[in-house]
C-alpha cells in the first residue's frame, strides 16, 4: 500500500515516460519480425515484465536496461510456453497474432484485466473468423488454429482499441488486403501502424475511421521503435499540479495534441495551463474552481481512462458537477472509496453521477479498484487531511512507470510499505 500525507505545496519537473497502452501491442508485435526488435522509451511497469515473461517461456533473446528493450524472437518454440502472467492483463491477447504467423495455432487464456465493465472480445473472434481461422474455447483458453484466408477480406472493429490493434497485427503478414472499418484512431494504434510501415507493411488510413492493410509475407528482419509517451500520465499530473501545486510544475514530452478534450474541461473548470513549445506543458495551480461536466468517449473525445482522476478535481469544484461515462457500465463503482474520503458521490444509473464540492476530504484506508481509480486515491490523498492508506497498489504499478519515485521528487509525502 501507499502511505500518503497531505502534500500541496509541490514543485519541479517532471517528464513522461512510454505509454503502457501503446508499449504492450508494439511488444507483441515484435513477434511477426523474424530477426530483433529494439524498443526505446519503454516504461518499467509490471505488465512490461508480464509480456517479457511470455516470450522468455517461448525461448526468446530478452534484454531490458533503462527504458531500452530488445526482443530476439528467430529462434522460439512452443514446448514450455507460460501464458500464467499475462492472463492477469486483457493485453495478453494481442500475442494471437504473431502466434498465428508463426507457428499456424494460438492458444491464449481468456482476457482478464481491471473491473471497469464487460469488454467482450467478439470484435476478435469475428475478425479471426473472418480471416479463415478456426475457433474455440477451451477450458478458459481461446484457441485459434488454420491458415488465413488469402481473399481480401473487411472486417468490423466498432472503434474498440485493443480489437484494433489486434486486427492490424492479423493483417499484416497476411498476403492479402484487409480493411477494417469503425477502426479505432488512438494514438497507440497509430504507434503500432508507424512500427509495421517500418517492417515493410502498408498501411493506408482513410477519415471514415477505415484501415486498410496490404499484408506481405516479406517483413524487415529487425528494426528499432520509439514507445510514444503517455498522454494518460500527462493528464493524471495535470490534475496533481493544479490541486497540489505550490504555483506551476512543468510537464515535459506532454503529448498535449492528444488532450484537446481534456484540457478544454480543465480550463473549463478554472484551470490554467500554458503550452511552452517542445511538447511541454505548463500546469498553474488553481485556487477557485468550478463545476464542470465531462461524458468521456472515444478518441478524441474526453478519455475514459482520465474519468476517475478528473473526478477527485471535481471534488474540489464550487456547485455539482456531472459525469457521463459512456463506454463502460462498471466504471463507477470506484465512487464507493471516494465516500470513505467524505466525499458526495451520488450514481444515478450505471453511467452517470453527481460530485457534489467542494469537498473537505478526511483520512482513511481505500482501495485501487483498477488502474486509474487507483492513481485518483493518490490525488485524494495528496489533498486530504492527515494520513491516507491507498491498499492494493498492484493495479498502479501495472501502468504508471515509477509514480511513486516521481511524486516523492517533487516534495509528496508518499512511501510504500508491504502488509
Amino acid at each position: 500500500m501507499f502511505i500518503i500525507e497531505n502534500s500541496k505545496n509541490l514543485s519541479g519537473t517532471v517528464t513522461i515516460g512510454g505509454s503502457k497502452n501503446a508499449a504492450l501491442p508494439l511488444m507483441a508485435a515484435a513477434l511477426l519480425i523474424p530477426g530483433k526488435v529494439r524498443l526505446t522509451n519503454v516504461p518499467n511497469i509490471l505488465d512490461v515484465h508480464d509480456f517479457l515473461h511470455f516470450y522468455e517461456s517461448l525461448w526468446a533473446k530478452t534484454s531490458f536496461s533503462g527504458d531500452i528493450l530488445e526482443i530476439d524472437s528467430s529462434e522460439i518454440h512452443l514446448q514450455n510456453m507460460d501464458s500464467s502472467r499475462i492472463a492477469r492483463t486483457r493485453a495478453g491477447i494481442y500475442f494471437i497474432a504473431g502466434l498465428l504467423s508463426r507457428f499456424w495455432e494460438a492458444s491464449i487464456p481468456f482476457p482478464s484485466g481491471d473491473k471497469i465493465g464487460k469488454r467482450p472480445i467478439d470484435e476478435h473472434i469475428n475478425g479471426y473468423i473472418g480471416m479463415g481461422y478456426d475457433f474455440q474455447e477451451q477450458e478458459n483458453m481461446i484457441c485459434f488454429t488454420g491458415a488465413w484466408s488469402q481473399a481480401n477480406v473487411v472486417v468490423t472493429a466498432y472503434f474498440a482499441v485493443t480489437a484494433t490493434a489486434n486486427l492490424i497485427m492479423w493483417a499484416a503478414t497476411r498476403s492479402a488486403t484487409t480493411t477494417i472499418q469503425l477502426a479505432a484512431f488512438e494514438p497507440h494504434i497509430f504507434n503500432l501502424i508507424d512500427f509495421l510501415r517500418k517492417a515493410g507493411i502498408q498501411i493506408d488510413i482513410k477519415y471514415d475511421h477505415s484501415i486498410i492493410i496490404h499484408g506481405t509475407k516479406k517483413i524487415t528482419a529487425s528494426l528499432e521503435h520509439e514507445v510514444i509517451s503517455d498522454y494518460l500520465q500527462s493528464g493524471t499530473f495535470a490534475i496533481i499540479w493544479a490541486l497540489c501545486a505550490e504555483n506551476y510544475i512543468d510537464i515535459q514530452r506532454a503529448r498535449i495534441s492528444d488532450l484537446s478534450a481534456f484540457l478544454y474541461k480543465l480550463h473549463e473548470a478554472g484551470v490554467i495551463t500554458e503550452d511552452l513549445g517542445d511538447d511541454t506543458l505548463r500546469v498553474y495551480r488553481a485556487n477557485s474552481l468550478k463545476a464542470v461536466h465531462i461524458q468521456t468517449n472515444i478518441f478524441p473525445g474526453f478519455p475514459t481512462d482520465l474519468m476517475p482522476l478528473f473526478t477527485v478535481l471535481m471534488t474540489q469544484c464550487e456547485g455539482i458537477s456531472r459525469i457521463h461515462e459512456i463506454l463502460y457500465e462498471g466504471r463507477l463503482n470506484w465512487l464507493v472509496e471516494y465516500e470513505r474520503l467524505g466525499g458526495q458521490p451520488r450514481i444515478i444509473n450505471l453511467h452517470e453521477a453527481k460530485i457534489t464540492g467542494t469537498t473537505k476530504l478526511i483520512w482513511n484506508t481505500v482501495n485501487s479498484w483498477d488502474l486509474r481509480s487507483g492513481a485518483a486515491m493518490v490525488i485524494a490523498g495528496l489533498i486530504a487531511e492527515w494520513t491516507t492508506k491507498v491498499d492494493n497498489i498492484y493495479w498502479i504499478k501495472r501502468g504508471y512507470d515509477d509514480f511513486l519515485g516521481k511524486l516523492q521528487s517533487l516534495g509528496a509525502k508518499i512511501q510504500e510499505i508491504n502488509s
